[in-house]
């Protein structure tokens, strides 16, 4: 049996424009532009997508992103990190989603 997610498809990545050579074109312009130096290094650029990666649960990002956050000089502590941000966001927004039902428990209940 294979994996749903095969580590090979990342490599495969550019072959997505055979069905519109066009729209495909335009994302990866506008993806190479994204991640160029600007107001934030390419390192820092990364280590954002490295926590999205995690956020989004992207194996495809995770390991292209991991890699590129070696090359361009972070280490395990900032990857880590970083994922930990991530992850406290996600936590965060879940949990204050329980307003709603709060409201709602309440709105039953009185």
């Amino acid at each position: 049996m294979t994996a749903y997610y095969e580590s090979h498809h990342l490599s495969r990545f550019g072959d997505i424009g055979k069905g519109n050579k066009e729209l495909a074109d335009l994302f990866f312009a506008w993806y190479g532009k994204v991640f160029e130096e600007g107001a934030l290094t390419v390192r820092e650029k990364a280590l954002i997508a490295l926590a999205v990666a995690h956020t989004v649960q992207c194996p495809y990002c995770i390991d292209a992103y991991t890699d590129e956050c070696l090359g361009k000089g972070a280490d395990l502590e900032q990857m880590t990190e970083a994922v930990h941000v991530a992850s406290a966001i996600r936590g965060g927004a879940s949990l204050v989603h329980g307003v709603q039902m709060l409201e709602q428990a309440e709105a039953q209940t009185m």
